[in-house]
């Protein structure tokens, strides 16, 4: 009778190696974006921020400056990121990156999810009321069944 190899299990390995967080500037997106800072700290996980810019040719036939508007979110989005980063420096060590995609939400998401190679994803809960009847980003990730879906409320 021959003996099997003994398999060891390593403990703090079998989590998620990316995670991708959207991010908007909403109070749901950044509670999304602390609850995954904290999962990457405790996976030692890249956390990748993404901000999806929206495309609204309307707003541009009536002279909205939207490409000016989407740079400074983005660019606060990123100062909020690297502030509670240094606030946490030394005590977390946590790798992250910040990333724009164009495009609507939901399919920005799933290109950065699948251009990243994302093991996991989290989001805010949608603060729309209309979204109930219609379907938030988070519920169409989840339906689209192909990472783990953390939905922060």
């Amino acid at each position: 009778m021959t003996q099997q190899p003994s398999q060891r299990f390593e403990r703090g390995t079998d989590g998620p190696k990316v995670i991708v967080v959207g991010v908007d500037g909403s109070d749901s997106s950044l509670r999304a974006a602390a609850y995954a800072y904290g999962l990457a700290r405790r996976q030692r996980a890249l956390l990748a921020a993404v901000y999806v810019r929206p495309v609204m040719a309307a707003g541009a036939v009536l002279g909205a400056p939207i490409a000016d508007v989407t740079d400074e979110i983005a660019e606060d989005l990123v100062a909020r990121i690297r502030d509670a980063d240094e606030r946490g420096r030394g005590l977390s060590g946590v790798r992250w990156e910040f990333h724009t995609f164009r495009g609507d939400p939901y399919n920005g998401l799933v290109r950065a999810a699948d251009d990243l190679k994302a093991d996991a994803v989290v989001v805010g809960a949608s603060e729309r009321a209309g979204h109930r009847i219609v379907g938030s980003v988070a519920v169409r990730l989840v339906k689209a069944g192909r990472w783990p879906v953390t939905v922060v409320p």
